[in-house]
């Protein structure tokens, strides 16, 4: 069973569920989005970027987008899955963000454990986020980002805290792991597929044929998160166009313009005037 939230005006979309959101993982393949796989009451067995893992009751595990997931075998998992623009629309502090501990900050595979008083803890939270999702008003947005935050921020504490050996990853994975990192640092002043090629010591071909057999080109990544911050800015501030492509580093808001038409069928204007009648 589970249950989906969607935002219209930012294409934003959170799922919650159990083992059956990850039942089409029956062979490896990219997650398509943000996850938490949460073993509630039993051991879950997974492969992630060709690693075995067993996740043990009370375990969380957290996946970034690109990562390559299999569901082997488990139940009484508790699911999270979110898109950038779900959670990633909203500033947050740097650890808790989209490049965050949990996600391209880490180069370790994320398990967090859960003592007894954070079971009880992460329970509530499951508890209020399953609610909220049947509460449909114009404050549902906020309230599920909110809740997400919190689990995030919960998770990243314990995930700091804990002593426990990580596992590392390995394979051809750590190129886009990294080259995502980078354009989260830098995509506000380099705009280039050559400046994140040289960051990584390869060429741009090379850098391009690394991503043959993910669904976005690394130049698509670039343009998807310039895109991402020019919506952050249009629903959040009171901003420019002008001043958006400024900030985002554009001397001509022009073309800022037309990479946003071209992206989502609409211009900055557009989309700022139609997000309203959604809010």
């Amino acid at each position: 069973m589970s249950k989906t939230f969607t935002e219209f005006s930012t294409n934003a979309i959170l799922n919650v569920g159990d083992e059956q959101l990850l039942s089409k993982y029956t062979s490896s393949k990219p997650i398509g989005l943000y996850t938490f796989v949460w073993a509630t009451s039993s051991p879950i067995k997974v492969i992630v970027d060709g690693i075995p893992l067993t996740l043990e009751p009370h375990q969380i595990l957290s996946l970034t987008a690109i990562q390559y997931f299999q569901f082997v075998e488990g139940s009484d998992v508790i699911v999270y899955q979110f898109n950038r623009e779900f959670y990633c629309i909203k500033d947050h502090d740097k650890e808790v963000g989209c490049a965050g501990l949990l996600f391209f900050g880490n180069e370790h595979i994320p398990i967090i454990t859960l003592n007894t008083t954070e079971q009880q803890k992460f329970s509530i939270l499951h508890e209020v986020f399953l609610d909220e999702l049947e509460t449909t008003d114009t404050i549902q947005a906020e309230m599920l980002r909110m809740l997400m935050a919190r689990f995030i921020i919960k998770t990243t504490r314990l995930l700091k805290s804990s002593s426990e050996d990580t596992k590392p990853l390995k394979g051809s994975n750590d190129t886009l792991r990294h080259f995502n990192f980078l354009v989260e640092t830098h995509y506000k002043q380099e705009h280039s597929v050559s400046f994140y090629a040289e960051k990584l010591n390869k060429s741009p071909k090379t850098l391009s044929n690394s991503f043959s057999k993910y669904q976005k080109s690394p130049l698509q990544i670039i343009h998807d998160r310039i895109v991402l911050e020019t919506k952050r800015q249009l629903l959040y501030t009171d901003k420019s166009s002008k001043e958006i492509a400024y900030d985002i580093g554009f001397d001509d808001a022009s073309h800022l313009s037309r990479l946003f038409k071209k992206q989502t069928s609409l211009t900055p204007s557009e989309f700022k005037k139609g997000s309203k009648l959604y809010v």
